[in-house]
């Protein structure tokens, strides 16, 4: 009876984390809005976005969520992560430090979250090839070091942005349906479980929210 009342085989929550100025906010907006605006106005709070995408003929509904200002103050709370599925750890390309202190978003992550949340890291700017402080060597030793997959991406041109949700998608499909072969409980829900049906009143929620403002990137 729940599948008749669902549009969408799979729902995720993806949250973005890292410094302040490293393109979260557009990155975010490029994903679900398709535009990008640099004088992108700060907001202290959370905010968020919907997109819907077909993945392998499954429709996959993703609410990604933005810190919206508050890693300037550390402080993110346990509500940002909670429910999370999978973590987008977002670096600058022109700005070395921002790679470097990585490893310590993902001391954070694992105070609020467990080993089975799927994250990446996504390299912004990479449009900005002049100004670049990090190398492709410089990533493949991170994502040695730590066990996480990286790709370049810029929230300007749109290179690679959607590509990045695409592939994390697809690995948390991947994921769930192994967990649905071993019996393993996942709170990444398919239709109808338990799981899908909690988080559903998540995103219920949010929608309505979404629906109170405004959602265009390209206004001012």
């Amino acid at each position: 009876k729940y599948k008749m009342n669902r549009d969408y085989d799979y729902m995720f929550k993806v949250v973005l984390i890292g410094d302040s100025n490293v393109g979260k906010s557009c990155l975010l907006i490029r994903f679900a809005d398709d535009c990008f605006t640099e004088n992108y106005i700060t907001t202290i709070g959370v905010d968020f976005r919907f997109r819907t995408m077909t993945v392998n003929k499954d429709t996959v509904k993703l609410q990604i969520w933005d810190t919206a200002g508050q890693e300037r103050y550390r402080t993110i709370t346990n509500a940002y992560y909670r429910g999370s599925d999978g973590i987008l750890l977002v670096a600058d390309a022109t700005n070395r430090k921002s790679l470097d202190n990585i490893p310590d978003w993902l001391s954070e992550i694992e105070k609020y979250t467990d080993d089975e949340v799927f994250k990446m890291l996504i390299v912004n700017k990479s449009d900005l090839e002049e100004k670049t402080e990090i190398s492709d060597d410089d990533l493949k030793k991170f994502s040695k070091l730590h066990g996480v997959p990286y790709m370049w991406t810029s929230a300007k041109s749109g290179i690679n942005v959607d590509d990045s949700f695409l592939k994390m998608t697809q690995s948390l499909i991947s994921k769930r349906e192994l967990d649905e072969e071993s019996g393993h409980k996942s709170k990444t829900g398919k239709k109808g479980t338990k799981s899908t049906l909690e988080g559903s009143n998540l995103f219920r929620n949010a929608e309505k929210a979404m629906n109170e403002k405004e959602t265009s990137c390209c206004n001012n």
